[in-house]
């Protein structure tokens, strides 16, 4: 089967902290896949390995059937990416910052005034076009995002927490956006904290901890291994299961009753 994205046995140190530790998967054209993992798991490394931001210490990639050591920049104007914490030119507003963005790709500025204003107005903030970006709130910002991230029509996003931010309304629209990118063959690989959507919207979920790869396939298959909900399945597979006695102590500290010292 034809492959978007492969890993083979990449792996990253910085230091002396093994980051990745031989990551292996496959992502095949038009999958939703949920990359999901602790913090410190390597799964921003990885992407930014995939972006060119990082370069692997070991282990090969092949993005659109090519060796990124060998495909240059030009692969990067098929990528759309969402970073969890981007940093915006506040001082530039909406439709200056997205200019420049398609300016980037090399779109005609006409067009990108045209899908970037259709866009903003699908998400409401349309009103906001001409306003500067410091006084957008932090859901608007992430609209901002996500709208720059499509502008050049890629093959395959990169999003980070794509839902940090927006209200619910925005949350089912964005989800929607998913399923019709899917349908029209594009690949999604996003990172989230919300088991529930990543539960729901994956094809395959691909769950990574200190730099290995736990778990891969759709969620079906994953629940074979364990009882109940993605949250189960993570916390199972990760060694996380203090949370409810994490969160009693939580509470007494809350009290003034906690037996740690100051």
């Amino acid at each position: 089967m034809e492959t978007i994205l492969e890993m083979r046995e990449v792996r990253k140190s910085f230091g002396g902290n093994h980051v990745l530790k031989g990551v292996n998967f496959s992502v095949h054209p038009g999958e939703i896949i949920g990359y999901i993992g602790p913090n410190g798991a390597g799964k921003s490394t990885t992407v930014k390995i995939i972006l060119g931001m990082l370069q692997q210490d070991a282990g090969e990639i092949l993005l659109f059937g090519r060796s990124l050591l060998d495909s240059g920049d030009e692969y990067k104007a098929r990528i759309g990416y969402v970073p969890e914490n981007a940093e915006l030119y506040e001082t530039l507003s909406a439709e200056e910052y997205l200019l420049f963005v398609g300016r980037l790709y090399g779109i005609d500025e006409q067009i990108v005034r045209q899908k970037s204003l259709s866009m903003m107005r699908i998400l409401g903030i349309d009103a906001a076009f001409k306003n500067r970006l410091s006084s957008f709130s932090k859901g608007m910002r992430q609209k901002v995002l996500i709208i720059s991230s499509l502008l050049h029509n890629p093959d395959i996003l990169f999003w980070d927490e794509p839902l940090n931010g927006l209200d619910a309304n925005s949350v089912q629209i964005v989800k929607e956006i998913l399923s019709e990118l899917k349908k029209d063959g594009k690949t999604i690989f996003y990172s989230s904290h919300i088991m529930d959507t990543v539960e729901k919207l994956s094809d395959r979920i691909i769950i990574l901890n200190e730099g290995m790869v736990v778990a891969d396939g759709p969620f079906e298959e994953l629940q074979k291994d364990a009882d109940g909900t993605l949250e189960q399945l993570f916390n199972q597979l990760t060694g996380f299961n203090e949370y409810a006695e994490l969160a009693a102590d939580f509470v007494t500290a809350m009290k003034g009753e906690s037996h740690y010292d100051a």
